[in-house]
């Protein structure tokens, strides 16, 4: 599976928040204001599960047929979606929902949408432009997004096309009896602490991080996923649009992709890079053969789904330099919505504000509730909390920005890029090369 953090809008930097799936995660990063607020720093380690979002009443006699396509392939296998489908079906008895799990969604779904088959309910691509939604997407009703996070992210001409499902932040997911075995008794709070920290598991025979390098999505956390947090400024994408050449070694990009070839470099990821080992290593971090992810909440029930005791797996935020403080994403995972080509358009929005409000899903999947009342139950968020990080809320990003990459070949929100620059011989000419690409595609666009 795949999530991250959402980001007219840009759902691109995908962190945090970069959702949670079963084959791939990309999910989106940046979307609402910047802040640090009492209210964002509860909703992240109070007590969850309070009431959804109050639903609206739908005609109970909808019937038919709908395809929802998912990156939650581990969803799709173990019968969670089948157990949401029952539920749904108590409320409309005619209704029959079919799930289809994309294992590389961030990608297939760019094809999908332009072969129009999208199916009826799909999860919107990171990399895609909001001044595109309107050719793939229905818009959904002004009375969902009340009192809810990214309420405006999907905005575009003052419709809304994709409902959130769920709140991430990012960091070091980790196996505290990895770190006991290694001889680490706190979870480290500056850069240096990380790398000693993971030579330590190394010389444990412990793999320090599993990166997931061969699954690729994951990759986009060294990249588009985390640099607007890390830089401090939810318009950092959106900045970008009118920048010649964005990836330098001395910003958030160069931070990011060094820290990554470190680990790299020095043996601190899995020895083999190039497979997808995505399934296989959530049972890793699980048993403590591997200790780390750089990834969102969204993964630690799947660690725990994976074998591990929930009191075994921690969460902290990623010490990114050696200052002792650090920002952290408030963003959202994918959003959920209704494909323009649906031939049963009431039916699929039934779904998807059950799916999103009423199913379970957000929190079988370790997500913070959608709507700003309700509390989260997730232990691991309160130590996060308790490190004190500036939560930064993700924003809509300029849909330029979007549109720059895609004409560049930069595959936002699927890690593809990163992977080249994270291996690459030199990274100051591997930047070089996107940021010729990143002026090329500027200048074609007239930008």
């Amino acid at each position: 599976m795949e999530k991250r953090f959402a980001v007219s809008l840009v759902l691109a930097l995908t962190v945090v928040l970069t959702a949670a799936c079963g084959g791939n995660n990309a999910g989106n990063n940046n979307a609402g204001t910047a802040t640090n607020s009492a209210t964002n720093n509860a909703a992240a380690s109070n007590d969850a599960g309070s009431k959804d979002a109050e639903t609206t009443d739908a005609p109970s006699d909808l019937s038919g047929t709908i395809k929802v396509l998912t990156q939650r392939t581990d969803y799709v296998n173990d019968g969670t979606f089948d157990r949401y489908a029952a539920k749904f079906k108590e409320k409309y008895p005619n209704a029959k929902i079919e799930f289809e799990g994309l294992t590389n969604y961030a990608t297939d779904i760019q094809v999908r949408l332009t072969t129009g088959e999208a199916g009826d309910v799909l999860m919107i691509p990171a990399g895609l432009a909001t001044s595109e939604y309107s050719k793939y997407f229905e818009p959904l009703p002004d009375e969902w997004f009340n009192n809810v996070y990214f309420a405006d992210n999907t905005l575009f001409d003052g419709k809304r096309y994709g409902l959130s499902t769920g709140v991430n932040t990012q960091g070091i997911v980790y196996n505290k009896k990895a770190f006991a075995a290694a001889g680490i008794d706190k979870v480290p709070t500056t850069l240096d602490e990380l790398y000693a920290d993971a030579e330590k598991l190394k010389a444990a025979k412990i793999t320090p991080l599993y990166m997931n390098y061969g699954a690729q999505w994951p990759m986009g956390n060294w990249g588009d996923g985390s640099a607007w947090y890390v830089n401090g400024d939810p318009q950092f994408a959106t900045k970008q649009v009118s920048e010649d050449a964005p990836f330098q070694l001395d910003n958030a990009w160069g931070t990011l992709a060094t820290i990554g070839r470190t680990f790299v470099e020095k043996g601190y990821v899995e020895k083999d890079l190039y497979t997808n080992n995505w399934e296989m290593s959530k049972g890793e971090v699980a048993s403590g053969k591997a200790a780390m992810y750089f990834l969102g909440n969204w993964v630690i029930p799947q660690i725990i789904g994976a074998g591990a005791a929930s009191e075994d797996i921690g969460f902290f935020p990623l010490p990114y330099d050696n200052s002792g403080k650090y920002n952290a994403p408030l963003g959202s995972d994918y959003f959920v919505a209704v494909s323009k080509d649906s031939k049963n358009k009431e039916l699929a929005k039934a779904w998807v504000e059950f799916f999103v409000k009423e199913s379970g899903y957000v929190e079988d999947s370790g997500f913070m509730p959608i709507d700003k009342s309700a509390q989260s139950s997730i232990p691991q968020l309160a130590e996060f909390q308790a490190l004190n990080p500036t939560l930064i809320e993700s924003e809509a990003t300029d849909p330029k920005y979007n549109e720059i990459a895609n004409k560049a070949q930069i595959g936002i929100g699927t890690g593809d890029y990163v992977q080249e620059y994270i291996v690459a011989d030199d990274l100051k000419t591997a930047f070089d090369k996107l940021n010729k690409k990143w002026k090329d595609a500027k200048t074609a666009l007239g930008y």
